[in-house]
């Protein structure tokens, strides 16, 4: 008698449409084998001494968040206020063609196509933690290479003391941005030491398989020691600049949201603590891991070891 599959270990048919679509724009067919982009099994097959995910830059051996929720319960406004509205929209984020123009402070500025991004590099699988302000937070194996990769491509200079990304601006079919619940575009950046930090991550997947829609394809920022909503999703346009800029939530509600927006305990939130927080994992699942057990928070959400350097000398109470 056949194996009865659960509809969660189902790859949904939008995520495999997107990933063959990428794989094909980047010229690999479907096997990656060979080339300078590889896939997860590709990556474990090429690197036998990393298939212990835990022994990536970063990574932790914590009990991992399911596939399922982390792609139901997400904050994506583009598509929704509501946790299940990004996935529920999912269908409205057109993925194909898609461009990124890189501007500013740099030598090689222009529009890139998803597979100019994309064809130099070696995917990583990486296991970060996600920490986002409503005092939750997920473990979640990301898919990507790192930031800093990509931003020494285009060549920035001197004067480039930060890097400002926009995401997609597409009122007519998304939504969310139909309403000004914020500024759109959507807006984020960061320092250009935070940039180019070696757990700073380009992410184009998560669990193995390409991003879906509500996760940010085909682009994400990953920033594991700051809170999600410093992770811009379906990045568009990459700025340098000299002076530090303008972000979404900041412009939004400055005393709610600082610029630098690094995982800091002591720091609360106006309207709630930040101390602790609930872990969406696999020993929680459904309504009731919002009830579930409460665990203090860390410094820079358990990253201390690794950027609390780049903050040295700092008042991280003032600039938060």
């Amino acid at each position: 008698m056949a194996k009865k599959i659960r509809s969660s270990e189902i790859t949904p048919e939008s995520v495999f449409r997107q990933r063959r679509v990428i794989l094909q724009a980047a010229g690999l067919g479907l096997g990656a084998a060979g080339t300078g982009i590889m896939m997860p099994e590709q990556l474990h097959a090429a690197a036998p001494e990393f298939k212990d995910l835990a022994q990536w830059p970063g990574s932790t051996d914590e009990t991992r968040t399911t596939f399922e929720q982390a792609t139901t319960y997400n904050n994506f406004y583009e598509l929704g206020t509501d946790k299940g509205d990004p996935k529920k929209n999912a269908d409205k984020l057109a993925t194909t063609p898609w461009t990124v123009e890189v501007g500013g402070e740099c030598e090689k500025g222009g529009n890139y196509a998803l597979e100019d991004i994309l064809k130099p590099h070696t995917f990583e699988e990486r296991i970060y933690r996600l920490r986002c302000v409503e005092a939750w937070s997920m473990v979640i194996p990301w898919v990507g290479f790192p930031l800093a990769d990509l931003l020494k491509r285009f060549e920035p200079n001197s004067k480039a003391k930060y890097v400002q990304f926009e995401t997609i601006y597409d009122p007519d079919k998304l939504p969310g941005q139909k309403y000004p619940i914020l500024q759109w575009p959507y807006a984020e950046g960061l320092r250009i030491d935070e940039a180019m930090h070696p757990l700073t991550l380009m992410a184009v997947g998560l669990y193995g398989k390409e991003l879906p829609a509500q996760n940010g394809a085909p682009l994400r920022l990953v920033v594991p020691w700051k809170y999600g909503f410093k992770s811009i999703k379906s990045i568009v346009a990459i700025n340098f600049v000299e002076e530090e800029p303008a972000t979404s939530w900041n412009k939004s509600a400055p005393r709610e949201y600082g610029f630098y927006s690094n995982v800091n305990p002591q720091v609360s939130h106006p309207r709630w603590s930040q101390a602790k927080e609930r872990r969406l994992d696999s020993d929680s699942s459904g309504f009731s891991a919002l009830f579930s057990e409460k665990r203090e928070t860390e410094m820079f959400n358990g990253y201390a070891d690794e950027v609390a350097s780049l903050y040295e000398g700092m008042d991280l109470k003032k600039s938060f």
